[in-house]
């Protein structure tokens, strides 16, 4: 059984924790570090948005002061998310495209990984089905046709790393009073409509479950369906270095953050 790293739960706000990520990410990459899990919450609330997303396009940004929310581009695609400070778990899995899917390609690392967080959901007593996505949408884990974990992911050098979302428990109206949706201008219309189609664990079992419970079942799934021994560790000091060196030069910079035509000279920054 091949020997996985374990970052246990920790919080950071939305510029370390990706900066961390991407720390991980190039550590791996150059073969410095095994394959990661890590567990994180953010503190305080955040949203992130695609590398390629225009932040005014997907995200009310005057509210983001007024509400106290952080705001972050992150290094992988998808569509812009909503990370409560007490209502999620986020987790990465960075790791060698091979040791997540036969063909090593993104498709059946999202399989792997979603098939760990069905089973840590299956653990805690909620029944998940896997959503393989489209062209516009990644893959995402759904209960009953809504939607309860969604991931975006990034490749280099031919490790992967996928990171994504877990909601412990979803507060509707203060989501879309900062994410904007194509639809309508109508926060309390968007939330309403939201309802029939994301949902959280709290909702699910109708009592709260602690972050600590969660972060549990889930290293209790990656061990069990990628078939690898979990080592809680700590990130290495090239790894520290290196995440806040990005955390300065890169995710905490308006640069990064508000223009999305700056993100490819950027990426140089690493």
């Amino acid at each position: 059984m091949e020997t996985w790293r374990l970052i246990p739960l920790q919080t950071h706000n939305a510029f370390m924790n990706m900066a961390i990520d991407e720390a991980i990410l190039i550590s791996r990459s150059e073969h410095f570090v095994p394959n990661t899990l890590r567990l994180y919450q953010w503190k305080p609330s955040a949203v992130s948005i695609g590398k390629n997303q225009n932040p005014r396009e997907v995200v009310y940004m005057e509210a983001l002061q007024k509400l106290g929310v952080d705001f972050v581009r992150r290094n992988s695609g998808g569509g812009a998310v909503y990370h409560d400070q007490q209502g999620e778990i986020t987790y990465s899995v960075t790791a060698q495209a091979r040791d997540l899917s036969r063909t090593g390609d993104t498709v059946g690392a999202y399989t792997a990984v979603y098939s760990a967080i069905t089973d840590a959901l299956r653990l805690l007593g909620v029944t998940a089905d896997f959503d393989p996505g489209d062209a516009k949408n990644c893959p995402n884990l759904t209960v009953k046709g809504r939607k309860i974990s969604g991931s975006a992911q990034t490749l280099r050098r031919n490790v992967i790393q996928q990171h994504g979302t877990l909601l412990l428990s979803v507060d509707l109206p203060r989501m879309f009073q900062l994410l904007r949706v194509q639809f309508t201008d109508n926060c309390a219309q968007a939330a309403e409509i939201a309802e029939k189609k994301i949902t959280s664990i709290q909702n699910e079992l109708h009592h709260a479950v602690s972050a600590e419970t969660v972060a549990n079942a889930l290293i209790q799934g990656f061990t069990a369906k990628l078939k690898v021994h979990l080592v809680a560790g700590a990130l290495t000091h090239y790894e520290m270095a290196l995440a806040r060196k990005l955390y300065k030069q890169k995710y905490s910079t308006a640069e990064w953050n508000l223009n999305a035509q700056a993100t490819s000279s950027l990426l140089g920054a690493t």
